[in-house]
């Protein structure tokens, strides 16, 4: 018998290394998982990987409302109910400095992580059950700030604020919404953003984390799922409004 037994879970950036390791991790302990993502491929890729024969997908773009609210019907109309709402699809922008930084690229960030991630939560909420829970990704960047990403730090520091306004919303119907914030993980997300500070820096910036890092190390998405998993579950039953911090001791 699994801790998730009879929930039913939706993961918003579910074909990603995190959202896929965390569908496993509560699938393996009796969830039954909807993944969103952008591309039916990767969606259908994912699925495989899970193995469950329930689980069902939704291809969409969470920065659109009509879209948003599609795959949350598609669910209740699925399961009756929502137990609990992973949200992590993300992106990561580029780099550059304030002054310089593309104002498109700025408001793609927002449209994705923020804005997103509250039309996920808005359409949601009506439909899940009391006692559910709600984990939204943010990042050790929504705890510190690093040059030259302003679009993704504001976005994840804005992420904070709104679940723990959506916490004490929530407290009522016994609804916890807790935050994820990864540092540094092994996959291509974290990759893309490296390779990007490498180049603009000059520097190895995966050896330069790692020597940061007081673990020593980056993260893996399995690592990641674990925390998920606890908080999406009964585990955390005395846990609101909080950010678990999964990044090795750097925000120490």
């Amino acid at each position: 018998m699994g801790i998730m037994d009879g929930k039913h879970c939706l993961i918003t950036g579910g074909a990603g290394s995190v959202g896929l390791a965390s569908a496993k991790a509560l699938a393996a302990e009796g969830a039954t998982i909807m993944l969103v993502d952008r591309d039916e491929g990767d969606l259908s890729r994912a699925a495989d990987e899970i193995g469950a024969p329930d689980t069902i997908t939704a291809a969409a773009d969470i920065s659109d409302s009509s879209q948003t609210a599609a795959f949350v019907q598609q669910a209740v109309s699925a399961w009756g109910k929502i137990d609990s709402v992973f949200a992590n699809a993300g992106v990561s922008g580029t780099n550059a400095a304030t002054a310089d930084f593309p104002e498109d690229v700025f408001d793609e960030v927002i449209d994705v992580n923020v804005r997103g991630t509250f039309k996920t939560l808005k359409y949601a909420i009506p439909h899940i059950s009391d006692g559910g829970s709600i984990v939204v990704t943010s990042s050790i960047m929504g705890v510190r700030t690093r040059p030259g990403t302003v679009g993704y730090i504001t976005s994840k520091h804005a992420l904070i604020g709104m679940v723990r306004c959506v916490a004490r919303e929530l407290a009522g119907r016994n609804i916890r919404a807790n935050v994820i914030a990864p540092g540094p993980l092994e996959n291509e997300f974290q990759q893309t953003i490296e390779d990007r500070v490498s180049a603009a820096m000059g520097v190895d910036a995966t050896a330069m984390l790692n020597g940061m890092i007081p673990l020593g190390r980056h993260g893996t998405a399995e690592e990641i799922a674990e925390a998920v998993l606890f908080l999406a579950s009964d585990r955390s039953s005395f846990t609101t409004g909080a950010v678990l911090m999964a990044d090795g001791g750097w925000h120490s």
